[in-house]
């Protein structure tokens, strides 16, 4: 059977596409180029489903949540904190899998930050 070998990309609509890419780049350090590349660092990447009434996301509306593995998730919440980005206040361990955060975008969209274990 043929496997597929990773994600290939994550596509978002947006008002201000512009805009909206310019604070990823600013605020979490995404270093996509001019077509939106972007050369992530090697890692566990998660594939999972969850019930559809899940609050886990944030809005119901959210129907997809982007999860971004980070180095150090207190500077990576303190750094978005700083920018002013909507940051919140709880985070989760989770044992053997690691620590989580939150922050939403200026769409609206809730984004996982990820310390692995």
């Amino acid at each position: 059977m043929e496997r597929v070998l990773g994600i290939g990309g994550y596509f978002m609509r947006a008002a201000d596409p512009a805009a909206l890419g310019a604070w990823y780049r600013d605020c979490l350090g995404l270093d996509a180029d001019e077509n939106g590349l972007w050369r992530q660092e090697e890692g566990a990447t998660v594939f999972a489903t969850f019930e559809s009434d899940t609050e886990y996301f944030g809005s119901r509306a959210q129907r997809t949540m982007l999860n971004f593995r980070v180095r150090d998730l207190d500077a990576m919440l303190a750094q978005l904190r700083a920018k002013g980005a909507d940051v919140a206040k709880e985070t989760e361990d989770m044992e053997g899998v690691g620590r989580f955060g939150w922050v939403t975008d200026p769409e609206g969209n809730r984004v996982e930050l990820w310390e692995p274990s």
